[in-house]
């Protein structure tokens, strides 16, 4: 029951610093207390993800006349199906982390996990029995869940959390979505595309806050269009669930209105998963709700590490997998680089879907950047326009003293499999004439961001 590295979590954390470590040469086990995948595989990127494909599909078939087929008549689905091909999406690749597990023999240890002092844990499971295990070096990765605020409970009926939103029994007529970050514009997106009415409400004064301000007024502007409603510096401040359905009374600049829908979504961020896990009893230092760790996710107590949502960085599945192998690495002792939380990509995969990373054209200005800026409209773009989906543009903001590309921000469909460009671009400090000189191939979506860079230096071909 020793191992060199026991990781508690299974996740996209989880799951991928088990296999590097196993890579790496130590003996190592992973701890579970539900699905291999975590979070993300079973209830959160990929079956999201399944959903809006389905929606988009839909979406397609109502359109079949804008691109000189016959008209579908009234194209209809089954909702049940929907969910049903979801969870299957999520199945299959939860079984392709139990494949993984095996081919790198990594042991599975399913229960509940409490981290021990003298570098052991306890595992309860599922019949209550408790087994002690122990090692060298012990990584938590348990994750996070829903965020739950004092003024919406969540009963998981009528006021939902994600998990619950991604298999609904039946589709409801309406819903209100609370928060417009990543996870409340995707449900909406999907609600809205089958049939559901549906209503954002936003705390700040733009949705999807943490993006460029012209990217939030443009998916502001295109999910209008799609019939959504969207309440910008407006707050729930309670909910009635007495009724047949939920009212929830809203606090906006005009006063105080109640929206009643069939179900309510809150998406409202997330809340790390740290407690009843020991960390107290083993000393392990927390703030505001995070573990604390240093640049190579060392906790206060040495031989205990964490990595993921769990730790005050962006909590993204990529984040996780990265700080993973990089804990391994340096655990190993091979040269590993420090992660650059600077150049961290992020997605949002609504229709259109959001693309970023980098600074946003407020934050360079305020950090005292000179800058250059350029974008380019997609309906500019020969190959989008082929496809019938010219909603969207590429921006990119340089420093005009040195050439650094200090951010991206895309909207448009596809361009979440488009930023990687200036992630990498950004990583070896290319500047703005390398990339114009980089040949791009044509007709793609993906010379647009050539094209943007071009215009950001006055010298755009196609606008």
């Amino acid at each position: 029951m020793n191992y060199d590295i026991i990781v508690v979590g299974s996740g996209p954390g989880g799951y991928v610093t088990a296999i590097r470590a196993a890579q790496l040469g130590f003996k190592t086990a992973v701890v579970e207390k539900e699905n291999l995948g975590g979070i993300c595989l079973n209830w959160g990127c990929i079956p999201t993800k399944a959903l809006l494909k389905s929606a988009h599909v839909f979406n397609y078939l109502n359109h079949a006349e804008d691109y000189g087929l016959n008209k579908v008549e009234n194209p209809g689905f089954d909702f049940s199906k929907v969910i049903q091909r979801s969870r299957g999406v999520a199945s299959k690749m939860s079984g392709g982390i139990q494949f993984l597990m095996k081919k790198n023999k990594i042991d599975v240890i399913m229960g509940t996990a409490k981290v021990k002092p003298g570098k052991k844990i306890d595992v309860k499971d599922a019949e209550g029995k408790s087994t002690e295990y122990s090692a060298n070096h012990i990584i938590i990765a348990t994750g996070a869940r829903s965020r739950e605020l004092p003024n919406l409970p969540q009963d998981g009926k009528k006021v939902i959390g994600y998990r619950q939103a991604l298999s609904l029994p039946e589709q409801p007529k309406s819903m209100i979505v609370v928060g417009s970050g990543a996870i409340g514009v995707e449900f909406a997106d999907f609600y809205n595309t089958m049939g559901t009415k549906v209503t954002i409400v936003e705390f700040m004064p733009n949705i999807v806050p943490v993006e460029d301000e012209e990217i939030s007024k443009h998916l502001e502007k295109s999910l209008k269009k799609s019939g959504i409603e969207i309440m910008t510096n407006s707050s729930v401040e309670s909910v009635d669930t007495s009724g047949e359905g939920v009212k929830a009374k809203v606090k906006t600049a005009g006063g105080e209105v109640t929206l009643e829908a069939d179900i309510l979504l809150s998406a409202v961020g997330i809340a790390a998963n740290i407690e009843n896990i020991g960390l107290e009893e083993v000393g392990i230092q927390t703030d505001k709700g995070r573990v604390l760790v240093n640049e190579w996710y060392e906790t206060s107590v040495p031989g205990y590490y964490a990595i993921g949502d769990i730790i005050p960085t962006q909590a993204l599945a990529h984040v996780a997998s990265a700080e993973g192998i990089t804990c391994v690495e340096k655990i190993k002792g091979i040269h590993t680089e420090k992660i650059d939380y600077g150049n961290i990509p992020g997605c949002t995969y609504c229709h259109p879907e959001i693309a970023s990373v980098g600074l946003t054209e407020k934050q360079a200005k305020e950090k005292g950047y000179d800058i250059k800026v350029g974008k380019f409209p997609l309906s500019a773009s020969g190959k989008a326009t082929a496809n019938g989906n010219t909603d969207g543009f590429i921006k990119v903001i340089f420093d005009a003293k040195y050439g650094e590309w200090l951010g991206c921000h895309m909207i448009g469909e596809g361009v979440t499999d488009m930023v990687a460009e200036a992630v990498v671009a950004r990583k070896l400090e290319t500047t703005g004439h390398e990339i114009i000189k980089s040949i791009h191939p044509h007709p793609t979506v993906s010379e647009a961001i050539m094209e943007a860079v071009a215009a950001a230096y006055g010298e755009v071909i196609h606008i």
